[in-house]
C-alpha cells in the first residue's frame, strides 16, 4: 500500500524547532509498516484555515498516484467538520494513524464535537462577558455561571460518550466480519470468537450473544 504523509504544525516556532513535527512523523512511520511511503508534506499554519497550499498538494499528489493520504492525528487535518466532510468524500484515501480503523461515520461525529465544543467556549466567554459588562463586576465565581457550565460538561460528557461507542464500534466490527468470514455467523459464535481474541466487551469482561446484537444493531 503507498501513502502520502501530511503534517501540520500550528506556529513558526515549532517549525523552525521540529517541535511536533517529528512526533508525527514517527507516528506516520509506524501506521505505514510494511507499505511504501512515497511523499512528506509539511506545513505551518493554523487549523482554522482551511486553504493550505501543501494539503492541496499531498491530496494532489496522492490522487496522481493512487495512495493514501495519512496523517498523524485527525486535527492536524482541520478542526472544521464541513472541511472535513469535504474532504473525506473526495477521491483520495485518509487515514489517520491514531484512528487506524475510524470510518467516515466516527470522523464525522468526531470532528462535529471538537467543533461543538470551540463553539461552546466562545459562547460561554461572550456570555460571560456580556453578564460581567451589564453588572458592572469582575468575572468569576458565580453561581449562575457555574450552573451553566455544569449543564455545558453534562452536555459534553453524553457526545463524548456517543463518540466513544462509535468508536468502539469502529474498533471491534473488523473482528465480527473476520468470525463471520470463519463461518462463525451465529450471534453466540461470533461472541465466543471474539472472547477468544481477548477482546473486552463494552463493559469489561466476555462477551454475550446479547452485547454482539445490540453492536450490529447499533450499525443498520
Amino acid at each position: 500500500m503507498r501513502f502520502v504523509a501530511y503534517y501540520r504544525v500550528s506556529t513558526a516556532k515549532q517549525g523552525q524547532s521540529g517541535l511536533g513535527l517529528e512526533a508525527q512523523r514517527q507516528t506516520v512511520l509506524q501506521s505505514v509498516g510494511g507499505g511504501e511511503l512515497l511523499e512528506e508534506f509539511t506545513e505551518v499554519e493554523s487549523g482554522k484555515l482551511n486553504t493550505r497550499p501543501q494539503l492541496q498538494a499531498a491530496l494532489k499528489h496522492a490522487r496522481l498516484t493512487k495512495s493514501t493520504l495519512i496523517v498523524a492525528k485527525l486535527d492536524r487535518l482541520s478542526r472544521n467538520a464541513a472541511f472535513l466532510n469535504q474532504l473525506f468524500d473526495a477521491d483520495v484515501p485518509i487515514h489517520c494513524a491514531d484512528m487506524p480503523f475510524a470510518d467516515r461515520f466516527t470522523v464525522g461525529i468526531l470532528a462535529q464535537v471538537d467543533q461543538w465544543e470551540r463553539e461552546r467556549i466562545s459562547d460561554r466567554t461572550k456570555a460571560a462577558l456580556a453578564v460581567a459588562k451589564t453588572r458592572g463586576r469582575a468575572l468569576g465565581g458565580k453561581r449562575a455561571n457555574q450552573r451553566s457550565l455544569d449543564a455545558a460538561g453534562r452536555e459534553k460528557a453524553a457526545m463524548t460518550r456517543q463518540v466513544a461507542s462509535a468508536q468502539r464500534r469502529t474498533d471491534v466490527m473488523p473482528y465480527v466480519e473476520a468470525a463471520r468470514r470463519a463461518g462463525h455467523t451465529t450471534l453466540r459464535a461470533i461472541a465466543r470468537d471474539l472472547n477468544a481474541r481477548r477482546i473486552a466487551a463494552p463493559r469489561g469482561g466476555e462477551w454475550q450473544a446479547a452485547q454482539v446484537a445490540r453492536l450490529l444493531q447499533a450499525g443498520s
